[in-house]
């Protein structure tokens, strides 16, 4: 029996809403009322700056009792990793998000950590390295990580902010012309495409997709399959 606890938000945001407005219902029902304090990696949203980043998650973290203090507050990440309550990983380009993964040699130490139980979430870049690999982000490689392989704590790949949409003229891929290039590439794996303001949730084995739009799932040589909210797709695990 597994123990782990994930919860991977599409994105920040939901259509007009605030910042994790959307998703607070969400986090606050997955962490359990002992967990205080959240260790933030904002590795993704370098741009930004640390501080602010950080400043900016606690805002709406705090609204339901949580603090969240960043990584780059401690001396000794892999020991901040190891100490931690619970782990979040936000939005950015995911590109660098998983450089510094590396970097910081955080990558066995978050998955050990996870292995053990604890909880972890992230939004858009963060749920995108909680996959196999980060070839289905939608970011631009504007850095070279050590590697394209992430933190692997699902057995498929994600694709946040998933969308049909095809701007008038455009005649650039599809996002799901895309991912079947992907899928037909690596024909052995699964890609999720998760709409904005849905999660994925997995509680030990059981894995749900939350909120109120379907999710898509995609493998070489199968009909495109769509998947329902709050419903059990556990044979995805």
């Amino acid at each position: 029996m597994s123990n782990k606890k994930l919860l991977l938000l599409s994105s920040s945001r939901e259509g007009q809403t605030d910042y994790l407005e959307h998703a607070l219902p969400m986090i606050d029902s997955f962490l359990e009322d002992k967990i205080k304090e959240v260790l933030f990696i904002p590795y993704a949203g370098f741009a930004m700056g640390y501080d602010k980043y950080e400043d900016k998650v606690n805002q709406p973290f705090n609204t339901i009792g949580k603090k969240v203090v960043s990584i780059h507050r401690f001396d000794d990440p892999v020991k901040a990793v190891q100490e931690a309550e619970a782990i979040a990983i936000g939005g950015g380009n995911t590109f660098h998000l998983l450089k510094e993964l590396y970097d910081n040699e955080l990558i066995d130490a978050i998955r050990k950590r996870v292995d053990e139980g604890v909880p972890y979430m992230g939004w858009s870049a963060g749920s995108n390295v909680a996959g196999l690999t980060i070839c289905t982000t939608n970011d631009m490689p504007i850095v070279e990580p050590r590697s394209f392989k992430a933190l692997a704590l699902v057995n498929f790949q994600i694709n946040p902010h998933y969308t049909d949409y095809q701007p008038p003229n455009h005649n650039g891929e599809t996002r799901a012309e895309r991912l079947f290039e992907y899928v037909r590439a690596n024909p052995h794996r699964y890609v999720v495409g998760t709409r904005e303001g849905t999660a994925l949730k997995l509680i030990g084995n059981k894995l749900t997709l939350v909120g109120n739009k379907p999710g898509l799932v995609f493998r070489d040589g199968e009909k495109t399959r769509p998947i329902q909210c709050n419903t059990d797709i556990s044979w995805l695990v």
